[in-house]
């Protein structure tokens, strides 16, 4: 899912993680009540499943209930501006997804910092699923992209509205010298609906959405945009495989907290937090419906959002794209 990053990147933010988890006493007090995770979107999505899923396993190691708390609203700004200026006392977390890393991208009236969320840990991907309409002439991306060029004034592109995957998947695309009309909708599950009605010929969402209907045959898949293939699916290739580099993007969710909150609730949070990601008990309840864990250190997650905001920034800037008014 990460792509290479330059040196200079991957040592700077390592030294930042290290300096952040230094060895220090461990807050012995926490937690010593309840935990709040907030899910920047509402339930039943890809992000909330993981949240939920990766709940119950931290909470028993920690000894204390985790409470999912759906905050959903404006591209998940809602929730992370809440969390961002919670008290950072621990009691407070972020389940983040990528708009953490390109809202301020898209958007001028964030009301709050990138630096006001520290990201803790990586949780787990829904890889990335193109998938089209039955009715379309192609079973592969190679086959997509070559009768996507014979549409005069382009093909029309289901999103989730300005700055969701499904437009950096679309923008991704474009660069193969595919002309796409973007029709953005107010969810994935509404994109992926005008597919399934054939209103719209194609778009790309989340493998846990798609896959059931590709399954049952009312979609066609044609690619993961995930770093691999999707180990629940694994006959459906990569974009990369294809022979398009170039679109690589997942919906991962992980643990971000408020900036302050101390280091050492952190490092203990995200060493938990990496333990219930490698468990058996999170990889069988999250494979089988498409989801793939990625489990890491605070470093590792540092290094990835780092990373996406770089490459994912020059596609923004190149393709100019904004948030939906």
């Amino acid at each position: 899912m990460i792509a290479r990053r330059p040196l200079v990147v991957v040592a700077m933010v390592l030294t930042v993680a290290a300096a952040l988890l230094a060895p220090g006493a461990a807050d012995a007090d926490w937690p010593d009540r309840p935990i709040k995770w907030v899910v920047p979107f509402g339930p039943g999505g890809a992000n909330d499943l993981i949240a939920r899923a990766a709940a119950e396993v931290v909470a028993k190691r920690l000894g204390q209930p985790i409470v999912i708390e759906n905050k959903p609203g404006a591209g998940a700004i809602v929730g992370a501006d809440f969390v961002a200026k919670a008290k950072p006392d621990g009691y407070t977390w972020l389940i983040g997804a990528a708009g953490v890393v390109t809202n301020s991208m898209i958007r001028k009236d964030l009301p709050y910092a990138d630096a006001d969320l520290m990201p803790v840990g990586m949780i787990a991907v829904a890889p990335s699923v193109i998938v089209v309409n039955p009715a379309v002439p192609a079973n592969d991306l190679k086959e997509f992209v070559a009768w996507a060029k014979t549409k005069s004034g382009g093909i029309d592109w289901a999103t989730a509205g300005g700055g969701s995957t499904p437009h950096f998947v679309a923008e991704m695309l474009r660069e193969t010298g595919v002309d796409i009309v973007i029709v953005p909708y107010k969810s994935g599950s509404e994109g992926v609906t005008a597919v399934l009605s054939n209103n719209v010929p194609a778009t790309s969402e989340a493998s846990i959405v798609v896959l059931p209907q590709v399954k049952a045959g009312r979609l066609k898949a044609i690619a993961t945009t995930y770093s691999r293939r999707i180990s629940s699916y694994d006959s459906l290739p990569t974009a990369k495989e294809q022979g398009f580099a170039n679109i690589e993007i997942g919906h991962w969710a992980g643990l971000f907290a408020p900036r302050a909150t101390p280091p050492a609730i952190v490092e203990h949070m995200s060493r938990e937090l990496e333990a219930a990601v490698r468990s058996a008990e999170f990889r069988d309840k999250m494979v089988p419906s498409g989801i793939e864990p990625e489990p890491g250190t605070t470093a590792n997650f540092m290094v990835l959002i780092a990373g996406e905001r770089e490459r994912l920034g020059r596609l923004v800037k190149k393709a100019n794209m904004q948030a939906d008014k």
